[in-house]
């Protein structure tokens, strides 16, 4: 059967041939885009397998791309050199050591932070370093552990080790309509801090689910009321500049591939040597201790040299994938994360812009967004869902499957982020009880982790699922436009559904453009 595009009404145009125009529409818009046309040129030379492959990818803060030199250079270093165990004197290891040592020098200055001050711990990703706080930190009776609805998995698991030593957890939350957290009850419960006691506030610098930047002024608010800072800044990095000259929160973490793709299995903790004493690791291991005995009084001595990193890494680090970071810093440098960022936020303006307005003869909207609908205080990831013109809700894996035919790289699901899908979805709380089996009103915790009904839990599942798009480094406006394109033709009739008879037509524009 033949379909097309209904563009009566106030449906947009997105096809191919328009898409100059569109080009030239978007630069006066956003004139700071001249500014960025490095990376254009960048694609071209580090990162052509995208367009040699027919790929659109829009799932940056999944995971970014690393460029070609990248993998050369670092192939090079290991090429030409003999590198060993840096858990010792001899020359292969103390070459090792001093790449290692290179490279926690280069992050340090990448995120401008004073070596004085600051530390790096390396870990396999962001949720390693998160690990540690969680089972390191003093968590203890009188003590808090606060967080916000809006939040990854990774510090929504640290309650577990909260709640285990008798602190007290809170999550703050977040508003229905751009996912913020209003101040005034910030405040409040800042103001909640245990004289004395531990007390910890853990937030992301940006939402990797709905892109919204919370203010990096709580750093500062917090740790005045009493509050050490947890700040995961693994969504927030890739595309934005972290100055912990400026900003000093206690912790930070991050996965070095979200910024520049290569390596995988490398992350930090940026700590504050102050903020780092406090932690109390609950066992050691080849690597963290100095002195230990079989005895039976069970003697062991951690590391407390000045190399305060060198209690925290356990067993031997990732070292010839360390001298990469460098390399992947580097190549950041060279481009400039200013100049990343302006390429990102104009096109997620745009892109913001022209989702919201994909709406049918009747009004009703196609795309709904989750946080906030324009660029302000925001990053480059949006989360949405999409919806018939009788307003029944697109499948998301429906859409995914869709996707992936196009070549487009996108991701479905809640992104570890329950807090945000929970309140965007409004899932209430009785539809979460009946995922979870209620235990002994003695336990600790009031829920379980054992299904209690499997069609519940699908039901919630389904619910809460949407879809994420997120620009990134050599995004361009060929795959915003082309992702525009791939909506409209969303709105197809029959039910919106992409039919054979242009399905060939579709792909062909969709992977290789006008």
């Amino acid at each position: 059967m033949q379909a097309t595009v209904k563009y009566s009404g106030v449906i947009p145009d997105y096809s191919p041939e328009k898409m100059n125009d569109a080009f030239e529409e978007f630069r006066q818009n956003y004139p700071e885009f001249e500014t960025t046309l490095i990376l254009d040129r960048l694609r071209e030379l580090e990162y052509a397998r995208l367009d040699r492959h027919d790929q659109i990818y829009m799932d940056y803060t999944g995971g970014g791309l690393y460029a070609s030199s990248q993998l050369l250079k670092h192939m090079e270093l290991l090429q030409h050199n003999v590198f060993g165990n840096p858990h010792s004197e001899n020359p292969t290891s103390m070459a090792m050591t001093k790449l290692v040592d290179q490279t926690r020098e280069k992050i340090l200055s990448f995120f401008n932070a004073s070596p004085d001050e600051y530390v790096v711990i390396f870990t396999p990703n962001a949720t390693g370093a998160l690990r540690l706080i969680g089972e390191a930190y003093p968590f203890e009776r009188g003590g808090q552990f606060l967080l916000t609805t809006d939040n990854h998995n990774s510090i929504n698991g640290i309650r577990i080790f909260a709640g285990s030593k008798g602190a007290l957890v809170n999550y703050i939350p977040v508003s229905s309509s751009e996912l913020r957290v209003d101040e005034e009850k910030l405040d409040i419960y800042l103001d909640q801090a245990i004289p004395g006691g531990n007390n910890l506030f853990a937030y992301p610098s940006q939402s990797n689910f709905s892109g919204v930047q919370h203010p990096m002024e709580w750093i500062e608010k917090a740790r005045k009321k009493g509050w050490d800072v947890l700040l995961d800044s693994a969504a927030f990095v890739p595309t934005n500049r972290l100055d912990l000259d400026q900003w000093n929160p206690d912790f930070v973490s991050i996965s070095f591939y979200k910024i520049f793709g290569y390596p995988t299995g490398l992350g930090c903790l940026l700590a504050r040597k102050d903020a780092l004493n406090k932690l109390k690791r609950p066992w050691f291991s080849g690597g963290t201790v100095s002195m230990v005995s079989v005895r039976k009084e069970n003697w062991y001595r951690l590391h407390q040299g000045n190399e305060a990193f060198e209690a925290f890494e356990d067993g031997t680090i990732n070292y010839l994938s360390i001298p990469a970071l460098e390399i992947g810093l580097n190549h950041i440098e060279g481009i400039g994360v200013d100049t990343i960022h302006k390429r990102v936020m104009g096109l997620t303006g745009w892109l913001l812009d022209k989702m919201q307005a994909l709406k049918y003869p009747n009004s009703q909207a196609l795309v709904k967004i989750h946080g906030p609908s324009v660029p302000e205080k925001r990053g480059a990831t949006i989360a949405f869902n999409l919806y018939h013109e009788d307003g029944r809700t697109f499948d998301c894996h429906t859409i995914l499957d869709a996707a992936n035919e196009a070549g487009i790289s996108l991701r479905t699901g809640c992104f570890c982020n329950p807090g945000d899908g929970e309140i965007s979805h409004e899932i209430s709380r009785n539809e979460m009880a009946e995922c979870f089996e209620k235990l002994d009103s003695s336990s600790r915790y009031p829920y379980g982790s054992d299904c209690k009904n499997c069609e519940a839990c699908l039901a919630v599942k389904t619910k809460m699922e949407s879809i994420r798009v997120s620009l990134g480094l050599v995004t361009n406006f060929s795959d915003v436009y082309r992702f525009m394109h791939f909506l409209s033709g969303l709105m197809l009739e029959p039910e919106a559904q992409i039919i054979e008879s242009e399905k060939v037509k579709q792909r062909v524009f969709l992977r290789r453009g006008p």
